[in-house]
């Protein structure tokens, strides 16, 4: 693998990590599905357990058809199939640049990435307010 490729998956993998680390001991399975969403389309593994509160989210768990609350989630089970995540940023983040706005618009930067490939796309978009008719 050429040495700048290697250090990119390296630094793209360390950041995805730093991201997903935040999900640690929340029990939000929301939260887990997107982390294993990411972390599958970098070639990442995870493992869950829901750890609910109180009652209340026992029973928003279960109403959602889940019954095995103390099992370990791998996460294949956490995000089946062929997984696309898709993201954009708002607010700087270890991944993401946030939105700029300047004088006539605003630029953005989102990344799309597929599970099956494992392929990662950054996208650095300019956005030209006086060309979008909808604003």
């Amino acid at each position: 693998m050429d040495r700048n490729l290697a250090l990119e998956v390296v630094r793209v993998t360390e950041a995805a990590a730093l991201a997903c680390a935040r999900f640690m001991g929340r029990g939000d399975e929301r939260a887990a599905g997107e982390a294993a969403a990411a972390l599958r389309c970098l070639g990442g593994d995870m493992q869950a357990r829901l750890k609910p509160r109180n009652q209340q989210e026992v029973e928003r768990i279960t109403a959602k058809g889940i019954r095995e609350i103390e099992k370990r989630y791998s996460i294949e089970e956490l995000a089946r199939g062929e997984v696309v995540v898709a993201a954009s940023g708002v607010t700087d983040g270890d991944y993401l640049k946030g939105v700029r706005f300047f004088a006539a618009g605003a630029t953005t930067q989102s990344v799309v990435m597929r599970s099956k490939t494992c392929t990662i796309r950054m996208i650095d978009a300019t956005h030209t307010f006086a060309l979008k008719p909808e604003l």
